[in-house]
């Protein structure tokens, strides 16, 4: 799937369509810094009925949300310098034990996610609008 994003507003149907398409517990959100990964996250929180505050995790790592479907981890890997690192954190207990984990700069840890089924969401800033695909 493909979409545009012209306003922050826009933000809200992906988060619809995306929450209507999940097969899998985890999803991987790809972009640089600033594309709107944590934004994203926020919109989708919402509409899953989370009355938690939602901030992006660069410092803690890791951050966990309630939701009436259960637990969501919001994990951002970008510190992390190595696979030891991530399983370091607990991250197979997360993945085990939610009801989704999303991934921000799962690059460190993706090779390790094959053979699993996951969804992947790239965004592409391009200054005026953003792209994003969901797989």
């Amino acid at each position: 799937m493909q979409f545009t994003i012209h306003h922050i507003e826009d933000w809200q149907n992906i988060a619809e369509t995306v929450i209507s398409q999940l097969q899998h517990n985890i999803l991987l959100l790809k972009g640089n810094l600033g594309a709107g990964k944590t934004t994203f996250t926020q919109f989708l929180l919402k509409n899953l009925e989370s009355t938690d505050e939602v901030n992006s995790p660069t410092y803690s790592i890791v951050n966990e949300y309630n939701t009436p479907k259960g637990k969501i981890y919001h994990f951002d890997l970008y510190r992390l310098k190595n696979l030891e690192e991530v399983y370091d954190i607990g991250i197979e207990e997360y993945l085990d034990n939610a009801f989704l984990c999303i991934i921000e700069w799962p690059e460190v840890y993706e090779e390790e996610l094959y053979g699993l089924k996951f969804h992947e969401m790239n965004i592409i800033n391009t200054g005026d609008h953003r792209e994003i695909t969901f797989d």
